[in-house]
C-alpha cells in the first residue's frame, strides 16, 4: 500500500473511530467508460476473469486520481454487482437486461414457501466467482491493495427480495414469525460471508456505498432501505435485531439509506458502534440528521457539488464529522 493510502488510512480510522482531525473529502475519479460484459461479475454467464479488466480498471482509475488531486482516499479494487447479489445466493432469479445493473425478482410468495428455503452455504456460483475475481486481482495488484466487497444489502432488505415484498408486508402482521425467520437467514449467510472474505482478504475495504475506504476493523457496510416504507415499531421489531447482532459480530456498522427515513433516527442510534451513515435526505434536508448523529456518528454524503457541500459545512455543529465523497468532476473547477 502506498505511503499516502496509509497515512490516509490512519486518518479515516481516526474520523470513524478515534481523534478528529478533520473532515475527509473523496473524490470518484473522472475515468474512461467501462467496457463490461453483460451482468454483473456474479451473475454473468461470462468467464470471471473476462471481469478482471473492469476490476483493475477500477482501482488504476481510483489511484490515478488520488496521486494527482491528493484527497484523503485509500485507492480499493472493487467488483462490479448489484443488490441482487445474495437474494441470488438463495436461489432468487435474477434479471439482466443489458442495460441496467442486474436485479433480484421474488422467489417466494408464502410462509410456507418462505420456510423451505434454508440460508445458502458460501459454495454457491456467485460467491465462488466473486472470490474468483478477488484472487486474480490480487495476483495483478499485490496482496496488499484492498479489494471490496459486493453490493450488500440488510438482511431485512435481502428477505424484500426474495419474498415478494407484498406479500411479506402482509405477513408481517398476519405471521411475523415467519417473516423473522427468514430475515434470520439472510442474517446468517451475511454473517458468514463477512467472516469469510475477512479471513481470504484480509487487506480489504468493507465500503460498497458510497465509495469511500471502509477499514476492516471498523465494522461491516450494508443499505438498509426498507426502513422508509416501515414504522418506527416495525423496524425495531423486524430490522435492528439482526443489525445490532452484525454491528456486534463485526466491530461496528456502516450504513446506506436512500428511503425516506428520517423518522427511523432514534433507531438507527440504537445500533451500537454505527461509524456512519450516508442518506438521500428528502425535503427536510440535512439537518436533523446533523443533530441525530452529532458526536456519534460520521455522515458520509456522497456526490454533492461544491456548493451544497459548503451548504452542508455550514450547518456543521461541534461534534460534527462528515466524510465527502464528492462526485467525478474536473479538479480545476473544485
Amino acid at each position: 500500500m502506498l505511503a499516502s493510502a496509509k497515512k490516509n488510512r490512519q486518518f479515516l480510522v481516526d474520523l470513524f473511530a478515534g481523534e478528529f482531525r478533520g473532515h475527509a473529502i473523496i473524490m470518484d475519479p473522472l475515468g474512461k467508460p467501462f467496457e463490461k460484459p453483460d451482468g454483473d461479475a456474479a451473475v454473468s454467464e461470462a468467464p470471471v476473469k473476462d471481469w478482471l479488466p473492469c476490476t483493475l480498471q477500477m482501482y488504476e482509475d481510483r489511484l490515478r486520481w488520488h496521486l494527482m488531486i491528493g484527497d484523503d482516499s485509500v485507492p480499493w479494487a472493487g467488483s462490479w454487482v448489484g443488490t441482487e447479489f445474495f437474494a441470488a445466493c438463495f436461489g432468487a432469479p435474477v434479471k439482466i437486461d443489458g442495460q441496467n445493473i442486474p436485479f433480484a425478482l421474488p422467489l417466494v410468495c408464502t410462509s410456507e414457501e418462505a420456510d423451505k428455503l434454508e440460508a445458502p452455504s458460501l459454495n454457491v456460483r456467485l460467491i465462488e466467482r466473486i472470490f474468483e475475481l478477488y484472487y486474480l486481482a490480487q495476483e495483478r495488484l499485490g496482496t496488499d491493495v484492498p479489494v471490496g466487497v459486493p453490493d450488500i444489502q440488510s438482511p431485512f432488505d435481502i428477505a424484500a427480495l426474495i419474498w415478494r415484498k407484498q406479500d411479506m408486508f402482509i405477513a408481517m402482521r398476519e405471521e411475523p414469525e415467519a417473516v423473522k425467520r427468514l430475515v434470520d437467514k439472510c442474517y446468517q449467510l451475511l454473517t458468514s460471508f463477512f467472516t469469510e472474505f475477512k479471513k481470504q482478504f484480509p487487506i480489504c475495504s468493507m465500503s460498497h456505498c458510497p465509495y469511500a475506504y471502509g477499514p476492516e476493523e471498523l465494522g461491516i457496510w450494508l443499505s438498509e432501505d426498507e426502513a422508509g416504507s416501515m414504522s418506527v415499531r416495525d423496524f425495531e421489531e423486524f430490522c435492528l435485531p439482526t443489525l445490532t447482532r452484525l454491528s456486534e459480530d463485526h466491530g461496528g456498522l456502516f450504513m446506506h439509506c436512500c428511503a425516506a427515513a428520517d423518522h427511523q433516527y432514534d433507531n438507527f442510534n440504537k445500533i451500537p458502534n454505527l461509524r456512519g451513515i450516508n442518506r438521500v435526505f428528502q425535503a427536510v434536508g440535512p439537518r436533523p440528521a446533523i443533530k441525530a448523529f452529532e458526536n456519534r456518528t460520521v455522515i458520509m454524503q456522497a456526490w454533492w457539488n461544491l456548493e451544497k457541500i459548503n451548504g452542508l459545512l455550514d450547518m456543521a455543529l461541534p461534534g460534527t464529522r462528515f466524510l465527502l465523497n464528492m462526485g467525478p468532476e474536473d479538479p480545476d473547477d473544485s
